[in-house]
């Protein structure tokens, strides 16, 4: 801190020197300075003036001035800080949340992520839809209780765990079981309390299954313009989920219904809820809407109805930090996710129910290889084929003795699914040089882009899941079977022999099938032997190696 004796001439460089021209005037003035520090950095410089030297500063002056500086970087610091968290806390909620909308196949998907005002800070509100086997897909809501960045991280481990549990397939209760049990492992968890809203969508069926978690319930419009509340049991939040289980219900959905998930700052007035019924009924207004849609178009788009809906309930619109903004908006952060559902049509739905018995592998080859060329896709039959051959081989010899169910889907991709009563669920394993069995899912798994396999209403389904589309053989590439060129007719090439009896095309379309039988060989297409079980080296053909 220090002192000094300015003149009119002097003014300029560090001193503002027009400024203090207009304000002192001519002659000379006295300036205390004192600089502005907080938690051992320098943030500035506050200058005091005062004109003429009649009363020139005293002791006094200079501690009022240093309590002044002192108090004032303190808060200039505290803002800055607050700032750079808040930045933080908000940089990071958003890397958590979807970048784009996600590309679901039968539900197209439209959202709103409004954070808090700078009074706030950002909180735990957060959305998802995740594709599922089947063409299904499920959207989920949440909010964590809170802002900053606690909530923000503790949102972006409630996200990635549902992701994962959404990956095995299990249902809405189950689902939110697991959350329950995940927040409710540590008493003093910062997701305790949180809300979470999960929903599954069926295209095949076209019906929605949801349970909730003290989350409100979704919104639906029919397409007649028809609005109503789903009918969801209340279960308890995340974390306090011991007091009663979580319960899901089931509903229709006719193609191009709008769904319409959102979390509790939607209905939220000023500081508190206000009348949730009236809000509610704003929502739906909003969502119904009243204007005609352009003629272009035979109903409104999300974006729009989006945009209706968030002006409709946030008139003072969102904050982002805005000092000067209206103090009558939100102060809690708003996550809406709407979705119109689309049913799959059902000439692009194919299913049979075959018997649990080795010889329908065969079967299930041909009517795949039918079905494929209905729909003009015969650049898919050989890796389809061979998909189908495992999968329906896994399913007879370890599927529990039941029926075998085979399904085609054709979206903007084609699945293949299994179904059998097993509980039990296969997993790919490093099958040795000279062993018999194992490379059956290896198989699934090198002709797919993904597989899975899941369990429901007990019975086990396997098959490639998330728009997965078999690769069919490269251009040039032999099919199994052929022998190389230059191989002598009744010999299978180098890389295709065994020092096991062993049937190849046996174990080309189906890795889990036994030793052949020595008795039973059969002389295949072209001259090729086979072992003849199931009639299926006459599909294939190949070569007997001793």
């Amino acid at each position: 801190m220090r002192t000094e004796i300015l003149t009119a001439p002097s003014l300029g460089g560090a001193h503002p020197g027009e400024l203090l021209r207009g304000l002192l005037g001519e002659g000379e003035h006295s300036y205390l300075a004192a600089p502005l520090r907080a938690r051992g950095a320098v943030l500035g410089l506050a200058g005091f003036y005062r004109r003429g030297r009649a009363r020139p500063y005293e002791e006094d002056d200079l501690a009022l001035a240093g309590e002044l500086a002192a108090r004032t970087a303190i808060s200039v610091d505290n803002a800055r800080r607050f700032s750079r968290e808040r930045d933080a806390a908000l940089t990071l909620q958003r890397s958590l949340l979807p970048r784009d909308t996600p590309r679901l196949a039968a539900v197209d998907l439209a959202h709103r992520y409004l954070p808090a005002d700078a009074r706030s800070g950002v909180g735990g509100d957060w959305f998802d839809a995740i594709g599922l086997s089947g063409m299904r897909s499920a959207l989920v809501v949440g909010d964590v209780a809170g802002h900053g960045l606690e909530a923000a991280a503790t949102m972006g481990r409630l996200r990635t765990a549902v992701r994962t549990l959404a990956d095995l397939d299990l249902p809405p209760e189950e689902v939110l079981a697991h959350l329950d049990d995940l927040v409710g492992r540590a008493p003093d968890d910062p997701a305790t309390a949180a809300t979470c809203l999960y929903a599954v969508y069926d295209p095949v069926t076209c019906r929605c299954t949801a349970a909730r978690a003290g989350h409100p319930p979704p919104v639906v419009v029919l397409p007649g313009g028809g609005t109503r509340t789903l009918d969801l049991p209340a279960g308890p939040p995340l974390g306090l989920g011991g007091l009663q289980p979580y319960e899901s219900a089931t509903a229709e959905l006719p193609a191009g219904t709008l769904l319409a998930l959102y979390t509790d700052g939607l209905l939220k007035e000023g500081r508190g809820y206000g009348d949730t019924e009236a809000r509610t009924g704003l929502l739906t207004s909003a969502l119904r809407g009243t204007e005609p849609p352009p003629d272009s178009s035979p109903e409104p788009s999300l974006e729009r109805i989006c945009d209706r809906v968030t002006g409709t309930l946030l008139p003072g619109g969102p904050h982002d930090g805005a000092r000067d903004g209206p103090r009558d908006g939100p102060r809690d952060d708003v996550a809406l996710l709407l979705a119109r559902v689309h049913a799959l049509p059902a000439d692009r739905v194919a299913s049979w129910e075959l018997p649990s018995d080795p010889s329908v592998v065969s079967d299930a080859r041909a009517l795949t290889r039918r079905q494929l060329d209905e729909w003009s896709l015969p650049e898919l039959e050989y890796g389809t084929g061979l998909v189908v051959s495992e999968l329906v081989t896994n399913a007879v010899r370890y599927g529990g003795g039941g029926p075998v169910r085979l399904r085609l889907l054709r979206g903007t991709s084609l699945l293949c699914e299994v179904s059998d009563r097993s509980n039990s669920s296969p997993r790919i394993r490093r099958a040795g040089v000279t062993e018999e069995g194992g490379r059956g899912l290896f198989l699934v798994a090198q002709f797919t882009r993904n597989w899975g396999c899941a369990t429901c209403s007990g019975a086990r389904r396997c098959g490639p899941s998330r728009c997965r589309i078999p690769r069919a053989p490269a251009p040039g590439t032999p099919a199994p079977g052929t022998p190389a060129p230059g191989t002598p007719a009744g010999r299978s090439p180098p890389w295709r022999r065994r020092t096991s009896r062993r049937c190849w095309p046996c174990s080309t379309i189906s890795a889990e099938k036994a030793r052949c039988p020595p008795k039973r060989r059969i002389t295949g297409p072209a001259g090729r032997r086979g072992c003849g079980a199931a009639g299926q080296c006459g599909q294939i053909g190949g070569s007997v190696v001793k």
